[in-house]
């Protein structure tokens, strides 16, 4: 643990994951990588989620402050690829397209991303809780979220979702994933129910039962082998239950150690040689500690993690090389499986089969297993997979000499291009013979082929071959390996003279029939299964047996090489692939490895099989190097000076373009010339005929504006005379109007004339009924008043008998006096009477004048209405008669005086009648205070000759009848004449007033047929 490298990425974007790699410990800890927030070296930003790809070289880690880092174990570096602001809650990074990656994050919502770009390539939406999980399809074409509520399937293609699974609240989801390299779903629920479905159907294929035996486990983590056959399930408890999902049955049940209590996740171990049926399941308990157990002798093999430092959550390396775990503390640990299980890095296989077994099994079989040919070529190279020694020489770069691979050797894979080119590279810096090998790319191309998907095995393999398998190939470098070649021919010499003398007679040396097929290490002349079936032997054997196989296969094709003369016809032979029985070529290749000689077998020019160091790469310096040296710095110079040609070659194909270039222009600029000077005559001759067309349509247009013209005229004096003959129908509905509105007033006027005669009629029966009752009161009173005298009078005519001679005179004046007396009394009183019974009347015929001097003077206003729109219309027949040339202004003008005259007379008999009423008022007003004066005054003096006489009463008493009836008949008299003089006034009134309606309708009437007789002549002056 003190040895452990702690690595703080702080801030920093990208850099390397370690400084220096330590060698493998026992608790085999690669690196710590921490993440203290810049400024505060005790704030530890925590890691939560982590996640590799399908290589298992790179992986994924996201922070709680939504930072997305991949780390790249294979090349050692570390880059920042995406801020997301947010805490992730799952990552996916096994996507179709490998720069993609999932992110779940704490809104509910997944994020696409692509490292390379950094941009956003899609965000999904869709989930009411905190996703959990992440399941990729084995194909890398859809996702399956789930959260504790639903599971959605998502299309990643065209990133809609496809399906979406809902439960009961009471049933929550644990998890949903897909089985790997199937299109089966399995759907865990927190019931303990697991369910298979069809992908594509949603088919329920199967359930698992839930087992009855024992206490509930209740499943809360999950695992499945990478051939999807077992499947481990785990929870709350030390147990842990293995199903078998061919037959749907529970195979055992692992009981963990005492102090595991709960099971908090689940992954298997992947391994090269079980072919997918891992063997090795790890468990993480609450305790914080992830114990390796054999599924199958349910022995623990290795754990990580302690109470000290404990693992929140882990990702297992899809190879099974590495581990990432999430510390509690908010780390993560990198673990080298191979470090933690050093019997798995041993040449000997499982079940005790060892390299000697393997050639035995090789010679039974001809072949390995194709499931297990990478892991066993692994084991039997002994590749120690220095990974920092690879990536340092990774990171120098393309070597300058591979830099124009492509050109040399297209390949139409770019990323079987790009790989080549890498490896190549990669030993060129390792040594620099390699840099200017010829023959080296033919010799990598089939391993690269066939790992393509690893680069560090690829390298190792292919450096492991030339140490072992090429040795003194380089020491005649540039020229072939003469020294190899010679024991080959001295091999086949020893066997096969016939065929060797052969080869002499034809001049074909061992350059031309051994070296092609060691340069290329037969992938010329082989198939791709007979080429591993070779190097299955190849590599189980002494580094000799390559040699060996050589001459067997010439000897095994000597019927036809020994027909072929030409040179030609054998580096033809040599370079194609040949009807050849791999099988034969071995066993012939084995029978002589088993017969030659010491002294001529390559065995003994040979070493023995040495494997590649740990930690860094031997030096490889088994060439000439002044040679190789010499040729690179030839080689530089070369390229210098192609580099210097290809810079003047460059400038000077600038310059002839350059001229090209002017001269192309100058021609054209010649010939734009001659086409404009072309173009200017065809467009005057084009302008000249298009001037003679515009002065005929010019022509044509003046005609056709004539014609319009004249249609218009005629259209405007037809709009006019249908206009002028609506403005008569219009005056004559007016007029009509009009005598109909007079018809209706009169009858109303004579309606109500009627009414107020029949009201004064009944008014003076009223006054006459009145006027004869005050009579017959009068009578009697004076028949009373004349008794009472009369027996007065005989009284005072006794008592006065005696005097009656004395005063006989005074009693005759007495009586003179009193009759004229009694007379004026009773005509002031009868006056009296009169006056009010007039005043009376006059009030009442005033009232009613009134009202009729208002209806009057109402339709007099619409008199003057009707003379103001005459005046208006008037007025646009003035206007119009102003455009008309001729005698008919004067009549005009004539007639307009007249109105004028007319309209004044109107308003002088207006004002004439005003001031007759109010005349009238005044003389009746001055009446009535005349009469008021003359009673008051005759009653004063009646008082004073009452004072003044003492009889004064009796000559009252005796008045005569005759006087007060003559009064009464002289006041009906008077009444008759002031209403007979009221109603001849408004008579003479109304026909005033009917005159003046006749006169204007005359007037009107005689303009509208002035308008008729202006309207022919204007149209007769149109048309001339």
């Amino acid at each position: 643990m003190l040895n452990m490298q702690v690595t703080d990425i702080g801030s920093r974007e990208d850099g390397k994951i370690w400084h220096r790699k330590l060698a493998s410990t026992k608790y085999g800890v690669l690196a710590t990588v921490i993440r203290n927030a810049s400024g505060r070296q005790t704030k530890t930003v925590r890691f939560l989620q982590v996640a590799f790809d399908t290589t298992g070289e790179s992986f994924l880690a996201g922070d709680h402050h939504g930072n997305i880092y991949v780390f790249d174990i294979s090349r050692n570096r570390f880059k920042l690829v995406q801020k997301t602001g947010q805490a992730c809650t799952a990552l996916a990074f096994n996507l179709r397209r490998t720069t993609e990656y999932l992110v779940a994050l704490a809104d509910y919502s997944i994020k696409c991303f692509d490292k390379d770009t950094r941009q956003l390539v899609s965000w999904m939406r869709g989930h009411e809780g905190a996703v959990s999980s992440l399941s990729i399809h084995s194909s890398g074409s859809y996702a399956i979220s789930t959260s504790s509520d639903t599971a959605q399937l998502w299309n990643l293609d065209t990133f809609q979702r496809k399906r979406k699974l809902n439960v009961r609240q009471s049933v929550g989801i644990q998890k949903v994933f897909f089985l790997p390299h199937s299109n089966t779903i399995l759907s865990c629920f927190s019931d303990d129910s697991i369910f298979a479905w069809e992908s594509d159907t949603l088919f329920c294929k199967y359930q698992l039962p839930v087992p009855q035996d024992g206490p509930r486990i209740h499943y809360r983590t999950y695992a499945v082998t990478q051939d999807g056959k077992t499947f481990a399930a785990a929870g709350r408890s030390n147990l842990v239950h293995l199903w078998c999902l061919d037959s749907r049955q529970l195979l055992r049940v692992i009981q963990m150690p005492p102090k595991v209590k709960t099971v908090r996740y689940l992954d298997f171990l992947a391994d090269s040689f079980d072919g997918g049926s891992n063997q090795t399941l790890g468990v993480l308990s609450q305790d914080g500690v992830m114990r390796f157990i054999n599924i199958q002798s349910c022995k623990q093999l290795f754990e990580i993690g302690s109470h000290e430092d404990a693992i929140t959550s882990a990702s297992i390396c899809p190879k099974g090389h590495h581990i990432v775990a999430v510390m509690d503390s908010g780390a993560l640990k990198i673990y080298d499986v191979r470090s933690l299980t050093p019997e798995i890095s041993k040449n000997d296989l499982p079940n005790g089969l060892n390299k000697k077994r393997l050639q035995a099994l090789l010679r039974s079989f001809g072949e390995y297993p194709a499931k297990y040919r990478m892991f066993i070529w692994r084991s039997l190279l002994h590749l120690p997979e220095n990974h920092a020694a690879f990536s340092s020489l990774t990171d120098k770069g393309l070597h300058s000499a591979y830099m124009c691979l492509q050109e040399r050797y297209p390949i139409k894979s770019q990323k079987l291009q790009r790989g080549l080119q890498r490896v190549l590279s990669a030993l060129a810096h390792w040594a620099a013979v390699f840099g200017e090998t010829d023959y080296l790319p033919l010799l990598a191309f089939p391993f690269v082929k066939l790992f393509q998907n690893n680069p560090l095995i690829c390298f190792e393999v292919v450096a492991t071959v030339i140490v072992n398998w090429c040795q003194h190939w380089f020491e005649y470098f540039p020229n072939p390996p003469l020294n190899v070649l010679s024991l080959a021919e001295n091999v086949l010499a020893h066997h096969d003279k016939e065929l060797l003398q052969h080869f002499v007679a034809c001049g074909v040396t061992s350059q031309l029939y051994v070296w092609p097929l060691l340069e290329t290490l037969f992938s010329e002349v082989l198939m791709r299964e007979e080429w591993l079936k070779l190097f299955d032997n190849v590599f189980s054997n002494h580094p000799s047996f390559l040699l060996m196989a050589v001459v067997a296969y010439v000897i095994c094709c000597r019927a036809p090489l020994l027909l072929c003369t030409d040179k030609k016809d054998f580096e033809y032979f040599f370079h194609h692939r040949n009807s050849l029985d791999i099988g034969a070529m071995l066993k012939e290749t084995y029978r002589l490895m088993d017969s030659t000689p010491q002294d001529v077998h390559p065995s003994s020019a040979l070493s023995d099989f040495e494997p590649l160091t740990q930690g860094q790469y031997p030096i490889f310096n088994k060439y000439p190097t002044f040679i190789v040296e010499y040729q690179s710095q030839e080689r530089e110079r070369i390229r210098q000076q192609e580099v210097e040609y290809l810079r003047e070659r460059q400038e000077v194909q600038q310059l002839h373009a350059e001229a090209v270039r002017q001269q192309a222009e100058f021609e054209a600029w010649y010939k734009q010339q001659e086409l404009l000077l072309q173009g200017e005559e065809q467009r005057r001759r084009i302008l000249q005929e298009e001037e003679s067309k515009l002065a005929q349509q010019r022509a044509r247009l003046a005609a056709m504006k004539r014609e319009l013209k004249v249609k218009e005229l005629n259209l405007i004096d037809s709009a006019r005379r249908r206009f002028l003959k609506h403005q008569q129908d219009q005056r004559r509905i007016q007029l009509k109007r009009l005598d109909d509105e007079i018809q209706r007033k009169m009858a109303l006027r004579d309606q109500e004339t009627a009414a107020a005669v029949q009201d004064i009629e009944v008014r003076q029966m009223e006054l006459d009924a009145q006027r004869q009752l005050f009579e017959q009161q009068l009578a009697k009173e004076q028949e009373r008043v004349s008794q009472e005298v009369r027996a007065e009078v005989d009284t005072r005519r006794r008592r006065a008998e005696l005097d009656d001679c004395t005063f006989q005179n005074l009693i005759q004046t007495d009586e003179d006096i009193s009759q004229k007396s009694k007379k004026v009394l009773e005509e002031s009183l009868a006056e009296v009477g009169q006056m009010e019974v007039d005043a009376d009347w006059q009030a009442e015929v005033i009232k009613r004048l009134e009202k009729v001097e208002e209806r009057h003077e109402k339709q007099r206003e619409r008199l003057v209405n009707l003379s103001k729109q005459t005046c208006a219309k008037e007025d646009e027949i003035v206007q119009l008669m102003l455009e008309v040339e001729g005698k008919q202004w004067d009549d005009v003008v004539a007639k307009q005086a007249e109105l004028e005259e007319e309209r004044r007379a109107a308003a002088t008999v207006n004002a004439q009648r005003r001031s007759l009423i109010s005349q009238e008022t005044e003389e009746t007003e001055q009446h009535h205070r005349k009469l008021q004066k003359r009673l008051e005054d005759s009653l004063n003096r009646q008082k004073e000759k009452r004072f003044r006489s003492p009889c004064s009463s009796r000559g009252f008493l005796h008045k005569p009848q005759s006087e007060t009836t003559n009064i009464s008949l002289n006041t009906q008299s008077d009444d008759c004449f002031s209403l007979d003089r009221g109603r001849g006034e408004l008579d003479s009134k109304e026909r005033e007033l009917m005159q003046e309606i006749r006169e204007l309708r005359t007037k009107l009437a005689a303009r509208a047929r002035a308008t008729d007789f202006i309207s022919p002549s204007t149209s007769s002056i149109h048309s001339h």
